[in-house]
């Protein structure tokens, strides 16, 4: 989330086109506007503004310009100093002298700065405002045509745009850039900037573009010491200039580096996306800002510029927000860090057609590749920022401070005009990146927002993704042991299945019908007083615990005997089943060459590496019982100790194992397909009174 940003605003008595802040200093703001030529009531004027408090911008002084000529359509600070400084602005003159073939566009003013308050008249004094606007020198330094005559019946040419490279603080030197507008055929003119109006001498460079073609817009950077590039943009092309401020004309032509493509010939739509605005973030790295046909959207592109004669390659690409249908401004504005080698910050501000500015951040590292190192970062959207279309948008130029003055706040200011009359000032708070440096006094840089961690954020994603898929599994794990009978059912998994899949793949839980004698604790407990009376000494408590410890471990030892003797006798059949075909399967390609004696060997040496359940089952005898009401299955020891409590399956007579077998189908402990085979060996008692008993009395007899 953005912080608060402060803003000023102030009401002029004309419409406003064009503002520059003083790179010097950014307490003083100049924009130029106007009425034009013959609207009577609304001047044509140059104002310069005191940008000094955060919540309140003031009119220092104005000049008053001719209201025969045309308003000022642009405007740029060449040249300042603590008392003044010198502007450029784009006029034109009136239509009279251009249809004499007369046209000085280009006009150079003198700005007087009023004496710097000192820190006691930081308070609003209306009468001493008053008096700084009649002692400060306003006036102008002289008027040029740097433009080739148009030799059209209608002249309309008008200096539309004008760019200045920005100050080299060490050499002084400077070059211009105008370009035309509502010319028959563009041109562009660069020009040095240094003296405090140039004549037709200055002139570096001239571009002529073909019929119908005007720049739609102009920057200027210095490449290296003594060397620059000129950038410009037509509504589908961008081309480069390179110029050096040591030679006086070059002939060297403009290079094409990037353009819109040509519709696809099957494609509705024949329109092609224009160029509005452009911008130098760094020799090697242009910004466009791009508008989408009919309206329907802009788009920020990111050029990678080539040292030779290659085309540019966009490395980044920036929609805005769907309600900017069209941008129509666009500024730029760098926060140096104190060394060469440290990544720098980038500040971009986009004027669109819904009266919004989108403030964004863009990061370069010196030392890595751009494709590598960029991205845009979202800062803040100011809405309904004029009541009007908004004409221009002016960063001042941040200037490191002393280490003495980290602790005071800083701020980087945006200024943006309109045609309403209004200008406003926002105040854009910068941090020292690290934090710690303004603390420790380290050499550090500002910048408009702390960057955002990349990795951390792959990380938490990680971690969170980690923990849903962990979770999930272990949902669908709990649910396939419900099903399978694994586990109790917690889920109800199983009600999530058709009834048909029931069938096929739930299983009843597998440990229904393991019956476990558990202790039960006697819930008889001594009387309170007595408990006093009899509280047993550390050593009485000591042999209790290893008692009862011991107990519980010979429980432990003797449940899995427990488990096996209280087995179902299916159970029981399927294990006896296993245990045989395990045998037949060892000994059956041997069994006419070994006598008993050496099966009897085998037996043993299976029984140590054979999967066994945890009792010698053949050794065994099964006994079932009936109640009347239920099946009782029991282990004996062997065969001679079931006695006269059965008899085995061989023994019965048809009539009781024909109830018998009926009683084992009602009680689901055997089934017709198992077969009478299985039964064999196993003894049965009474079954309802008469097995053994009633039955055999009854056969007895008869």
């Amino acid at each position: 989330m953005a912080p608060s940003i402060a803003s000023a605003k102030l009401t002029l008595s004309y419409p406003l086109y064009a503002a520059d802040f003083d790179p010097s200093n950014s307490d003083f703001l100049i924009v130029g506007g106007g009425g034009g030529e013959g609207r009577s009531g609304v001047g044509n004027k140059i104002t310069l503004i005191d940008t000094s408090r955060k919540h309140e911008i003031s009119e220092v002084a104005d000049i008053d310009l001719s209201r025969n000529e045309d308003s000022v359509t642009s405007l740029a600070v060449t040249q300042s100093s603590d008392t003044s400084a010198i502007v450029f602005a784009g006029i034109n003159s009136s239509e009279a002298e251009q249809q004499a073939g007369r046209n000085e566009h280009l006009r150079c003013f003198m700005l007087g700065y009023p004496p710097r308050k000192g820190s006691n008249n930081d308070a609003k004094d209306e009468k001493g405002a008053e008096s700084s606007v009649t002692e400060v020198n306003m006036g102008a330094l002289g008027k040029v045509s740097l433009f080739n005559v148009s030799t059209e019946s209608k002249k309309e040419t008008y200096q539309r745009v004008l760019r200045l490279s920005p100050v080299n603080k060490e050499t002084g030197s400077r070059l211009g850039a105008i370009a035309t507008g509502l010319a028959p055929a563009g041109e562009v003119v660069i020009f040095d900037a240094t003296r405090d109006c140039p004549t037709q001498e200055d002139v570096r460079q001239r571009v002529q573009l073909g019929k119908g073609e005007e720049a739609a817009d102009i920057d200027v950077i210095e490449s290296k010491e003594g060397a620059y590039l000129v950038a410009y943009c037509t509504d589908y092309e961008v081309y480069v200039c390179k110029l050096s401020s040591t030679t006086q004309k070059t002939d060297t032509e403009p290079r094409f580096i990037h353009g819109t493509p040509h519709p696809d010939v099957f494609s509705s739509g024949k329109k092609r996306p224009t160029f509005r605005s452009l911008r130098f973030l760094t020799p090697s790295l242009l910004l466009l800002l791009q508008n989408q046909p009919n309206r329907s959207g802009a788009e920020l592109l990111l050029l990678e510029v080539p040292d030779n004669a290659d085309i540019g390659t966009v490395v980044l690409r920036k929609v805005l927000h769907r309600s900017i249908k069209s941008g129509s401004a666009l500024a730029t504005a760098l926060l140096p860090a104190s060394k060469s080698m440290q990544d720098v910050q980038h500040v971009i501000a986009i004027a669109g057609q819904d009266i919004s500015i989108t403030i964004l951040t863009l990061y370069h590292s010196p030392t890595r590749k751009p494709s590598s190192s960029l991205k845009f970062g979202s800062y803040a959207t100011l809405h309904n920022v004029h009541p009007l279309q908004m004409t221009a948008l002016s960063f001042s130029t941040f200037v490191l401070p002393t280490k003495n003055s980290y602790s005071i706040p800083h701020y980087l200011k945006l200024a943006s005009t309109s045609m309403s009359s209004t200008v406003i000032v926002h105040s854009l708070p910068l941090n020292t990146h690290p934090q710690t440096s303004r603390l420790q006094g380290l050499p550090a840089r500002f910048i408009l927002q702390q960057p955002a961690s990349g990795d951390i954020a792959q990380m938490s994603l990680s971690v969170i993704l980690s923990i849903i898929v962990v979770a999930l599994g272990a949902f669908l794990l709990q649910a396939w042991t419900e099903i399978r009978g694994g586990t109790p059912e917690y889920l109800g998994a199983k009600g999530w299945l058709s009834q048909r899949l029931q069938d096929y793949v739930a299983l009843p839980y597998m440990f229904d019908d393991v019956h476990v004698e558990t202790p039960v604790l006697p819930s008889n407990m001594p009387d309170v007083e007595e408990m006093r009376s009899r509280i047993p000494s550390v050593e009485d408590v000591q042999d209790t615990i290893i008692e009862d410890v011991s107990a519980v471990v010979e429980r432990a030892a003797s449940l899995t005997d427990t488990v096996a003797e209280t087995l179902s006798l299916r159970s029981l059949l399927s294990l006896r089943d296993k245990h045989s075909s395990q045998h037949h399967t060892t000994t059956s390609g041997n069994e006419d060459k070994r006598d008993d004696e050496e099966d009897d060997d085998h037996d043993e040496d299976e029984e140590t590496t054979d999967t066994t359940p945890p009792f010698n089952l053949p050794s065994k005898a099964i006994l079932v019982r009936d109640s009347g009401h239920s099946l009782s299955t029991e282990l004996r020891d062997d065969m001679s100790s079931v006695g006269d409590a059965g008899k085995p399956w061989e023994e019965l007579t048809n009539e009781q194992k024909a109830l018998w077998k009926t009683r084992l189908i009602e009680a689901g402990e055997w089934s017709l397909d198992q077969g009478e085979t299985v039964l064999k060996g196993v003894f049965f008692g009474q079954i309802g009174g008469l097995v053994g008993g009633v039955v055999e009395g009854m056969m007895g007899g008869s």
